[in-house]
């Protein structure tokens, strides 16, 4: 019995330690920005519509939480649910402009991965 209330209580305390991701609000997703002059445009005029909106259903950008599950599936994974569409996720993104690479490059921004 003291052997496992000492586990539990090992347990417990990693958990205390362990830092908790605090959730993005959509302001702050709002005013995150890509460095890349180019990206910033793209992602204004198409991501950014979807991605700051909580109701849309999109992952807000820059909520690592929210992407992480996605990021599980592979960049390649998403790239093609953008470029195709995916359920809410409109063919393309409403990105007329991007290449694979925009995608690929805007995706890492939104999902925090560098």
């Amino acid at each position: 019995m003291t052997r496992l209330l000492a586990i539990a209580a090992s347990a417990l305390a990693l958990c205390a330690c362990a830092p908790q991701a605090k959730p993005i609000t959509p302001e702050q997703s709002a005013a995150l920005v890509p460095p890349d002059g180019r990206l910033a445009v793209l992602y204004e005029t198409s991501c950014k519509t979807c991605h700051t909106i909580k109701a849309s259903g999109a992952p807000l950008a820059g909520d690592a939480a929210a992407w992480a599950p996605r990021m599980k599936q592979g960049v390649p994974t998403l790239v093609g649910h953008t470029v195709q569409g995916f359920k809410a996720m409109p063919a393309g993104g409403q990105c007329a402009g991007c290449t694979a690479a925009d995608y690929e490059a805007l995706i890492h921004f939104m999902s925090g991965a560098n």
